[in-house]
């Protein structure tokens, strides 16, 4: 964590060329989120992801992206939170369920074989930009930061990648996740139920996201994604 100013971090934290995408209005509303930390010592000091992690999905440069998937607000537990939605770093373990989910989707759906852990960074690597709605939380709180406005600089990174007008696949997963869809325009979009245990049995399972991630790239013309995480353990 550090232990200087999130108004500041935050922004000169997000690559310039995201920063062009993102726009004005975004950068400001990065900005007001780490303002409203700033003046919450408790808040600041519980947040998860770590500080120098909130802002890892953009290390996938705006140019390289084909697939955003979003969900809702990073893992409450202590060390689970990597800066990628959904992803959990190597020595995690148990994993968290909507992970476990995740993971047992994707071999439905493709039959993919999957190392014992849960880190998705190489999906990271492949194009794929993973977003929650709201990119902190307090450990042990789910959703204890959706009032910080972390909805206002998602919108705008959504607008301004939507306004790039390069291709890629929207992943929606969940309501929150599903308010971007009026944004997205003409882009594809994947829709279903949140992976959680709490959802998943209600149209997460059989949604098959992945194939179908990749039979609207080749109908566009464009390349499938490598949706392989590693050799299984």
């Amino acid at each position: 964590m550090t232990s200087g100013s999130l108004e500041a971090f935050f922004p000169e934290s997000l690559p310039q060329r995201w920063a062009r995408v993102i726009g004005s209005h975004g950068l400001e509303a990065l900005a007001a989120v780490g303002a409203k930390l700033d003046r919450s010592p408790g808040l600041k000091a519980m947040m998860t992801p770590h500080a120098d992690k909130v802002l890892r999905a953009f290390s996938t440069p705006p140019e390289a992206v084909r697939c955003v998937i979003f969900g809702q607000d990073p893992y409450p537990g202590q060390s689970h939170a990597s800066g990628l939605a959904f992803s959990v770093d190597k020595d995690v373990s148990p994993l968290p369920p909507s992970l476990r989910n995740i993971r047992q989707e994707l071999r439905d759906d493709l039959g993919a074989r999957l190392p014992a852990h849960g880190d998705l960074s190489p999906w990271a690597d492949n194009g794929v930009l993973l977003l929650n709605r709201h990119l902190t939380t307090a450990v042990g709180s789910p959703g204890a930061h959706r009032s910080l406005g972390w909805t206002l600089f998602t919108d705008a990174l959504i607008r301004g990648l939507v306004g790039t007008t390069q291709f890629f696949v929207a992943v929606l997963w969940g309501r929150e996740a599903g308010e971007l869809k009026p944004l997205l325009g003409d882009t594809p979009v994947i829709e279903s139920a949140h992976p959680s245990p709490l959802s998943a049995r209600r149209g997460f399972f059989g949604s098959r996201p992945f194939s179908s991630v990749n039979r609207l790239r080749e109908e566009a013309g464009s390349s499938p994604i490598d949706w392989s995480l590693g050799a299984e353990a």
